[in-house]
């Protein structure tokens, strides 16, 4: 029952943090411009999208880790 909860969590943080790694920026700028407003990085710093962005995806691959770990050892 325990290991088909962690396949399912899993699952979801694993597409969850495609999505999230997909909005960075890049180097030439990327999705999160988007949502960052129209003056670039270079002239405002990091903006606060930006910085939530980094945070959520941080957060996602230490779930990511734990789970992986988690179901290596269970299986």
């Amino acid at each position: 029952m325990l290991t088909a909860v962690l396949v399912v969590i899993h699952l979801i943080v694993s597409v969850g943090l495609i999505l999230f790694i997909l909005l960075h920026s890049g180097r030439g700028g990327g999705l999160s411009d988007m949502f960052g407003g129209s003056i670039g990085t270079a002239a405002s710093g990091s903006t606060v999208v930006e910085r939530n962005l980094d945070r959520i995806t941080i957060i996602l691959i230490v779930i990511f880790a734990f789970t992986s770990l988690t179901l290596g050892l269970r299986l």
